[in-house]
């Protein structure tokens, strides 16, 4: 059996927007990616915090964790992540709580600790801007305490989420939340669908730091990437031009609804190199080509799980993509 066959396959959403659509479009479009994607038997669907950004609308992210998981039976669904300084702990242990109280081992708990916006959102969050640096390990024990079986004594308590143990994921681009999800025993997922250049060294410093713990015994690595697969190569770099400009217009501070394809992309040197890097990790082409392709990923990280991310203008192209991707696997 190929790696990739015996891989567990994901979804990372982010609820994406189209140009001329809606958002109520947006979160239909999830629920039917996520039907979609359980009948293909990818193994979990992760939703993303994300803050003022008109062409994600992920933003109430337990919320719509809670539509998708309702929308299907069997799918694991979480985050990835839930950037953990922008919210209480109490606060993010009574929603997972009811999440898995309602969706009873469906539900994963992926944390990160950027703020997932800009500095004045970060404001209008009411988020301490150094929130994170110092303090997201204390933040994370007081949410596992919440979640974990109460304490002798314990004054305050998540309810529901109490004993829920729901379970945590560390996410990360570099090497301090590899470090800590080493050291604590948790999984790690990095983000190379947007940050690629520190891939290896994280997921190096994960596994050389990784401590069995109650709830993993052996490290555990999901990267997630951008996948887009087409019936030919031609027409799969053509769909991820949407995608490229999604970057170039974070990039040049424009609004970032997902825009049609295009021919050829009008930008300077610097910007290409700039979306270029963002999207190191992208594999794109016809079936045969992504096959190989994440055949190469996996032999070359190891990865014990990816997750994709498809980011194209229309959503049956989205659809079809992920078929293709499980039709590859299969092969």
């Amino acid at each position: 059996m190929s790696r990739l066959a015996s891989t567990p396959l994901s979804v990372l959403d982010l609820a994406p927007v189209r140009q001329g659509g809606s958002i109520a479009d947006s979160f239909r479009e999830t629920a039917q990616l996520a039907r979609q994607a359980e009948a293909l038997g990818f193994t979990r669907y992760w939703l993303a915090e994300h803050h003022n950004l008109e062409g994600i609308a992920s933003a109430a992210t337990a919320v719509l964790i809670g539509h998708v998981a309702g929308a299907t039976s069997k799918l694991r669904v979480g985050s990835g992540g839930i950037m953990l300084p922008n919210h209480a702990p109490l606060v993010v242990a009574e929603q997972f709580g009811t999440l898995e109280t309602l969706y009873p081992g469906r539900i994963d708990l992926g944390l990160g600790r950027a703020p997932g916006t800009d500095g004045a959102t970060v404001a209008a969050l009411g988020r301490d801007p150094r929130a994170g640096v110092d303090d997201f390990p204390a933040r994370l024990e007081e949410l596992r305490g919440y979640l974990d079986e109460a304490a002798p004594n314990q004054r305050v308590r998540a309810i529901p989420g109490q004993g829920t143990r729901v379970p945590i994921w560390l996410l990360g681009s570099s090497d301090y939340s590899a470090r800590l999800a080493g050291r604590l025993g948790l999984p790690f997922a990095f983000a190379a669908q947007f940050a690629p250049g520190y891939l290896f060294e994280a997921l190096r410093c994960y596994r050389e730091a990784f401590q069995p713990s109650p709830q993993l015994d052996a490290p555990y690595a999901l990267v997630g990437l951008p996948v887009i697969a087409a019936e030919s190569d031609a027409l799969a770099h053509y769909l991820a031009t949407s995608a490229q400009q999604k970057f170039l217009n974070l990039i040049r501070g424009r609004r970032t609804f997902s825009q049609p394809p295009v021919e050829e992309l009008d930008w300077t040197p610097p910007e290409r190199a700039q979306v270029e890097q963002f999207l190191g990790a992208a594999i794109i082409g016809g079936p045969e080509t992504v096959r190989d392709e994440l055949e190469a990923f996996l032999e070359a990280t190891g990865a014990d799980e990816l997750m994709i991310n498809t980011d194209v203008y229309s959503a049956e192209d989205r659809l079809a993509s992920y078929r293709l991707v499980a039709e590859a696997r299969n092969r």
